[in-house]
């Protein structure tokens, strides 16, 4: 297993557990049965990190407007205000992994997401 049959051009058509006619056998592990099965990258896990990405810079969207007075996160509901706190405070302990659209957080105070003081 698996025994691959294959297009014309040669990409892998379909698989198979048991030997077919014309059909070759390659290794479970080889990179075309994995591509063809969808292991490593596949568009859902795609859509997950650009979820990821869109999410964190909504929340640097956030701390810009509240930082310039714009929105208060008093205006946003409490469930909302709950999620940004735990994500915060998730982001102050890995700041590695925060994202930084201008630099450093001390440039300015734009990115502060001090809400401490509200």
């Amino acid at each position: 297993m698996p025994y691959a049959l294959r297009h014309a051009d040669g990409r892998v058509l379909s698989l198979h557990r048991h030997p077919e006619a014309g059909a070759e056998f390659l290794p479970p592990d080889h990179p075309e049965v994995q591509a063809f099965v969808g292991a490593g990258s596949t568009p859902q896990s795609e859509f997950a990190k650009l979820d990821a990405d869109v999410v964190r810079v909504l929340e640097d969207l956030i701390d810009v407007l509240i930082a310039r007075q714009v929105l208060r996160i008093t205006d946003l509901p409490v469930q909302a205000q709950e999620k940004l706190y735990a994500r915060k405070s998730f982001r102050d302990r890995k700041p590695a992994q925060a994202l930084r659209l201008y630099g450093d957080e001390d440039d300015d105070g734009i990115l502060s997401t001090d809400f401490s003081a509200l």
